[in-house]
């Protein structure tokens, strides 16, 4: 079973690219695992089967990234790039 997630890096003023994870996106591997990586790696990767601090590894092929214009939590976790880290958001939260 997959535990799906999504990266979401601001790419303008109104507009967010949504980079898909399929595996393992649970925060106590995605965060670690997304430590060496920097937004532009994320977006390079486009769509993310599998995401190791050693390797991304993307579909083949891959879909681009969904543009919405906030952040915006679509599977089970939603992750961000914040003062230059990663941090997981839930945007349903009050």
């Amino acid at each position: 079973m997959s535990t799906r997630a999504q990266i979401a890096i601001q790419i303008g003023p109104d507009q967010w690219a949504h980079v898909y994870c399929h595996y393992d996106g649970y925060p106590s591997h995605m965060l670690p695992a997304l430590a060496p990586w920097t937004p532009e790696d994320i977006l390079v990767a486009r769509e993310i089967r599998y995401l190791r601090a050693d390797g991304i590894e993307a579909f083949i092929p891959s879909r681009d990234p969904v543009i919405l214009p906030q952040p915006t939590r679509q599977f089970c976790h939603l992750y961000l790039w914040l003062g230059g880290m990663w941090v997981e958001v839930n945007p349903d939260a009050e």
